[in-house]
């Protein structure tokens, strides 16, 4: 029985069956291209206001457990499947539409997924509404809606720094919280760093220097690199002047990018999944890596001070850049395979490298 529809802002509709929440949503909608997963990429706070559609027909088959969290809770809109399967994995404590619905998310199943990925490549991402067949709805409201792209929804998805820190750690590391996955920290501490969480609000970079850490890292995080950088692109220049080394992922590596001089731009339908093949230039090998994101550095716009150091194989857009002089680098996709393959762990060890001997510089 179709009794829900998705609508995009140009008009064109994909009919289908309601899951979780009852209700209406809007979001921009986008695709992820991942077989495994969706447990992570739910909870994931860089997918905050979009509707997440899965390429891969069969959802939920494995339900839904308590490790494989990446944020504080879900913050994207909706979600959109081909197909919402029973939950048969000995790990979950409940499905997947439950928890949907127990969490308020609103989502649609039993539409062509291809057909509608099919038609965002070709007419490029647009914002989008699911809602029940007798959801009053008009195409008015869709296209007049706003999504929050500035610092309103860094703060929205910043988690509380309330972490456990392993006393013997070796090395001490503040990260930009811009919604950093759970995940990212995880990899930290597993390499001997114990973590502080800083929020990106007015100031912080003279709280991080007073704290003196061995490194820093800027996480991931929802939203346009540009408006967000308007706010805080004189703090991180005096984090990079202060020669810290640092490590940037995803919106971190934008920002950095900014910072440096570079610019971002807007992608037709971005790069979200978990098989997305990037070409380490200096290793020349090939990484399968997990990405998230829907705007890149332009290239041409990349001072003489910066040095590409990744690029996609799908387009070759730049996937990693380092400063020439100073331990600074940073990457356009997710070194935490979370979830995702482990091709790139060498990014966390490269980086407490460079904190182990600015730590020894310093003593």
């Amino acid at each position: 029985m179709l009794n829900a529809v998705l609508v995009l802002q140009d008009g064109r509709r994909f009919l289908g069956k309601s899951v979780g929440k009852k209700g209406k949503c809007m979001g921009e909608v986008c695709f992820t291209t991942g077989m495994t997963g969706y447990q992570h990429t739910i909870t994931d706070p860089s997918f905050a206001d979009q509707i997440i559609t899965f390429t891969f027909p069969h959802i939920g088959n494995i339900g839904v457990n308590h490790e494989d969290n990446e944020g504080k809770k879900i913050f994207a809109s909706g979600v959109v499947v081909r197909g919402i399967s029973s939950a048969s994995h000995c790990s979950s404590y409940v499905s997947l539409n439950d928890w949907l619905e127990e969490n308020n998310v609103i989502g649609i199943s039993g539409i062509d997924t291809r057909a509608l990925t099919r038609y965002l490549r070709k007419h490029g991402s647009q914002n989008g509404m699911i809602c029940s067949l007798n959801e009053v709805h008009t195409l008015e409201e869709l296209q007049s809606y706003q999504s929050i792209n500035g610092m309103g929804i860094t703060n929205k998805v910043s988690l509380s720094n309330s972490l456990k820190n392993d006393a013997s750690a070796k090395y001490k590391v503040v990260i930009v919280d811009f919604g950093v996955k759970i995940s990212i920290i995880s990899r930290l501490i597993e390499l001997g760093c114990t973590i502080e969480l800083i929020k990106p609000d007015e100031g912080f970079a003279k709280k991080i220097l007073n704290i003196n850490p061995d490194g820093i890292v800027l996480s991931n995080g929802p939203g346009d690199p540009q408006e967000i950088g308007d706010n805080i692109i004189s703090e991180l220049d005096m984090i990079v002047r202060s020669k810290i080394p640092i490590f940037g992922i995803c919106m971190g590596h934008q920002l950095l990018a900014i910072t440096l001089g570079a610019k971002t731009i807007k992608m037709d339908v971005g790069h979200r999944g978990s098989n997305h093949p990037v070409y380490n230039i200096n290793s020349g090998r090939v990484e399968i890596t997990s990405q998230n994101h829907g705007f890149v550095v332009d290239s041409a716009s990349l001072p003489n001070s910066i040095e590409v150091t990744h690029v996609s194989l799908f387009d070759n857009s730049i996937e990693g850049i380092m400063m020439k002089n100073h331990p600074i680098f940073s990457v356009q996709y997710h070194p935490e395979e979370a979830p995702g393959t482990h091709d790139s762990h060498y990014l966390f060890e490269n980086f407490v490298d460079n904190v182990k001997l600015y730590k020894m510089k310093s003593a």
